[in-house]
């Protein structure tokens, strides 16, 4: 594993392939899945959003606008003048408006348990749930939980939380709640016939399956979607051989 601008890059293959991580995330928080990449098709480059990882105390402003122009300049620090870009949960929202910012430089899309275009509506309750992440490990422990079933090792579970709390900055926890949850970029995406991948976890209650129906599937009419059994919102961690495998597998085909 190499490094630009603090950026992973992982293999050197003519394929690149910009990642742009989740809410709890940071660019080397994708688990064992970049174990199983495919190093010789492709060059696959790990930004770490503003407030996250190696850019914690490098202050905002956190918003998917800011985290698609930060995206753009990594690309063209690596002199990538089109690639494919993969997404996970908060990430999926960003790499849309990326999309929509240079339509022209994107080849295909794939979200991972992705936020779809709209944002993502929450009723008080559960915006206040939410809201307590910022400043809680337990809530976000709970959190986790949550969206991968109530069905993993509370050992996984703390781990994560106590690394997202490790790699992130309250504020930008807090200010990127409200990005990925109220920014919409539909209007400007909507219709765009470029290859598009949806992989959604079988136990994610709020991403799973049927939202992305619902969603990327009406906004892309060149969407696929794949539902990755035995995963919940994490499938980087929960099943990450099968989801190096079918990343892979949509990317081989689409770039």
């Amino acid at each position: 594993m190499t490094q630009l601008f603090d950026a992973p890059l992982i293999g050197t293959g003519p394929r690149k392939v910009l990642c742009l991580h989740g809410w709890f995330g940071h660019a080397r928080g994708w688990g064992p899945m970049v174990q199983h990449l495919d190093k010789d098709a492709f060059t696959y480059a790990f930004l770490d959003q503003r407030g996250y990882g190696h850019r914690k105390d490098s202050g905002g402003p956190y918003t998917m606008a800011q985290i698609a122009q930060d995206a753009l300049a990594l690309a063209d620090a690596l002199g990538w003048d089109r690639f494919a870009l993969v997404g996970h949960s908060m990430g999926g929202l960003a790499i849309q408006q990326l999309l929509a910012d240079a339509p022209q430089r994107v080849q295909a899309l794939v979200g991972v348990t992705p936020v779809p275009a709209s944002g993502v509506p929450f009723d008080d309750a559960g915006w206040t749930f939410f809201s307590a992440a910022a400043k809680d490990v337990g809530t976000r422990r709970a959190i986790i939980d949550l969206t991968t079933g109530n069905r993993l090792s509370g050992v996984w579970l703390d781990g994560m939380a106590r690394r997202s709390l490790q790699h992130s900055d309250e504020t930008a926890v807090a200010d990127y709640l409200v990005a990925w949850a109220k920014t919409s970029v539909l209007d400007r995406v909507q219709g765009q016939t470029l290859p598009v991948l949806v992989i959604a976890g079988e136990h994610d209650p709020a991403l799973g399956a049927e939202t992305c129906k619902a969603t990327w599937l009406q906004h892309y009419p060149n969407a696929t979607l794949e539902v990755m059994a035995n995963a919940g919102h994490y499938p980087m961690d929960e099943t990450p051989i099968a989801l190096a495998t079918s990343i892979e597998r949509f990317l081989m085909k689409a770039m």
